[in-house]
């Protein structure tokens, strides 16, 4: 849902862009600060301070959008930038995950299925794209947005049934299973099978 909207959303912070690449900040720079906000993330779930958890992921999904706004405004789209990017956001989704596992909102079987099946959906778009040539693999029912706003939506509930995270981030694990079918099939429509 929120991937059709990229575009949008890219020209509205492109202004923000061009600001803060006049100040020094890198592409990269704003990514560490982006997976620093994902560790502070961790650090309040782990100490059962959800609200915070979850404002604070709000924050790190807004640092993630500007690192590809500098990018755009000061000229610096790299290959490597993109996959720094890729790879921090893994570093941060499973900070965030193993935060709540600690912090004991979430069973410790149903975070590791979660863990596993959103690193196999970005492996499997990841391999579309490299092994299988596809352009683009960004289909699927739920991309990374998305689950973090279930998760977002689920923390903020918290004081109203104290089980809804575990039970949210089961259905993040079971929307990024069905994303890697979906990613499988759209790969094997592309190439033919072959």
């Amino acid at each position: 849902m929120f991937g059709r909207l990229r575009e949008k959303y890219q020209q509205m912070i492109t202004p923000a862009g061009i600001i803060l690449s006049k100040s020094g900040i890198s592409p990269n720079m704003m990514t560490i600060f982006s997976l620093l906000v994902g560790a502070l993330a961790c650090y309040a779930y782990i100490f059962m301070r959800s609200f915070e958890g979850a404002l604070l992921i709000i924050f790190m999904g807004v640092l993630d959008m500007f690192d590809g706004a500098i990018a755009r405004a000061a000229n610096r789209v790299t290959r490597f930038g993109a996959t720094f990017d890729h790879v921090m956001d893994r570093y941060a989704e499973f900070l965030i995950v193993l935060g709540m596992i600690i912090g004991g909102y979430v069973e410790w079987l149903w975070g590791f299925f979660t863990l596993f099946s959103m690193l196999m959906a970005s492996f499997t778009r990841a391999k579309a794209e490299s092994v299988g040539g596809l352009k683009s693999c960004t289909v699927g029912i739920a991309e990374r947005q998305e689950k973090l706003l279930i998760i977002i939506g689920a923390s903020f509930l918290i004081p109203l049934y104290s089980q809804i995270l575990n039970y949210a981030v089961i259905l993040v694990g079971v929307l990024s299973s069905i994303t890697v079918i979906q990613r499988l099939n759209y790969t094997w429509k592309e190439t033919g099978g072959k």
